[in-house]
């Protein structure tokens, strides 16, 4: 064998640098971050100028702070949970200007301040960000002394004026709900498609260690579907403060009526993989369950182009039920065994699911299997 010039060992190193110092990944991660760091940047800015000329205020650090640290750059942006940390900072500003002129400013003083925060906050709200919220907004209050000129509590109009931006620009700077919707549906019926094939690819072979991948690859699949919700939950409660997202209101129920039903359409599938594995523990192929699971994993896919493109939800409905209709265990394998059977019956929720998200009710999509 010819080895390149440099040698093979000065290739590979060549490209783990390459795959190390790749800049394509983080690019893509600012530019998906885009309308957050808009959000961001809007309500910094109108919460320091409204407190610098408005108010008076020669620095109104906190009105910034504030502002920057309730919106943050998290999937979540409703306006409850950005109202919640507007809540937890301003009590972190009215313990540390109360403490402040009880006991004064000092290292030990910090310390009873900061305990006392924390204490308070937690007492008030289970969420750990409450507390570190108030925390952080104290330790401003402490360590930045208040110019001479300030009226007292001005602070805490800056804080206040921060929070006040921040629920603004939720409603009238809203970021793009679709994309952040879009962007996790299209994760999670990704994954969804490789579990899926892995299944599909040990009933056909009879091999037990491959579908105990499927069944780890569908137990894989919760946390995309976790942020799938947790993004359209944000987006549905800013489309209904917000007036520039009103005519999305309807796409974004209806992606939640997908999202339900996929949600359980999973965790069926774990079912029909945890039995596909005892099934096939002998090492025989069954082609009948694969080839079932093929034609619902197909109609699922339409499912997750619906999304997309509304068009392809009737596609999808019919490309379920086609396979919903023949989903009898004693029709399709007559002399199968048990396992074999408890399978196809598996199969039977799993394509009830796939009809709901099609937009059937649960009575019409069972209505579409045969009765056992």
């Amino acid at each position: 064998m010819t080895v390149p010039p440099g040698g093979a060992d000065t290739t590979s190193v060549s490209t783990r640098l390459r795959e190390r110092f790749d800049p394509r990944p983080a690019l893509s991660r600012a530019v998906t971050d885009l309308p957050a760091i808009a959000q961001l940047t809007v309500a910094a800015m109108g919460a320091y100028v409204f407190s610098l000329f408005v108010l008076g205020h020669s620095a109104p650090v906190l009105a910034g702070t504030v502002a920057v640290s309730s919106l943050g750059l998290v999937r979540d942006a409703r306006p409850r949970r950005v109202a919640e940390t507007v809540g937890g900072m301003l009590l972190g500003i009215v313990i540390s200007e109360i403490l402040l002129r009880l006991v004064g400013p000092g290292w030990w003083q910090l310390g009873i301040t900061l305990a006392v925060v924390v204490f308070v906050a937690r007492a008030l709200s289970p969420q750990p960000g409450f507390a570190i919220a108030a925390a952080i907004q104290g330790l401003i209050v402490l360590l930045f002394p208040m110019a001479p000129t300030e009226a007292s509590w001005s602070r805490l109009a800056d804080g206040a004026v921060g929070g006040v931006a921040a629920l603004l620009v939720t409603a009238l700077v809203p970021r793009n709900p679709r994309a952040e919707v879009l962007r996790e549906a299209r994760a999670l019926f990704a994954a969804i498609d490789d579990a899926t094939a892995t299944l599909i690819r040990a009933l056909e072979d009879g091999d037990r260690s491959r579908a105990e991948r499927a069944l780890e690859k569908a137990r894989a699949l919760d946390p995309l579907v976790r942020a799938w919700q947790e993004s359209l939950d944000s987006a549905v409660a800013v489309a209904r403060i917000s007036p520039f997202l009103r005519r999305r209101r309807a796409e974004l129920d209806r992606y939640r009526r997908v999202m339900a039903a996929t949600d359980l359409a999973v965790r069926n599938l774990r079912v029909v993989a945890r039995r596909s594995g005892y099934l096939i523990d002998d090492g025989v192929p069954r082609p009948i369950p694969a080839d079932l699971l093929r034609s619902l994993a197909r109609a699922l896919a339409l499912v997750g182009e619906s999304l997309d493109d509304i068009a392809q939800q009737i596609p999808a409905r019919e490309a379920a039920r086609a396979v919903a209709r023949h989903l009898d265990p004693a029709q399709l394998a007559p002399g199968a065994s048990a396992g074999e059977h408890s399978v196809i019956s598996a199969l039977r929720p799993f394509a009830v699911d796939l009809l709901v998200a099609t937009g059937l009710s649960e009575d019409e999509a069972r209505a579409a299997m045969p009765r056992i």
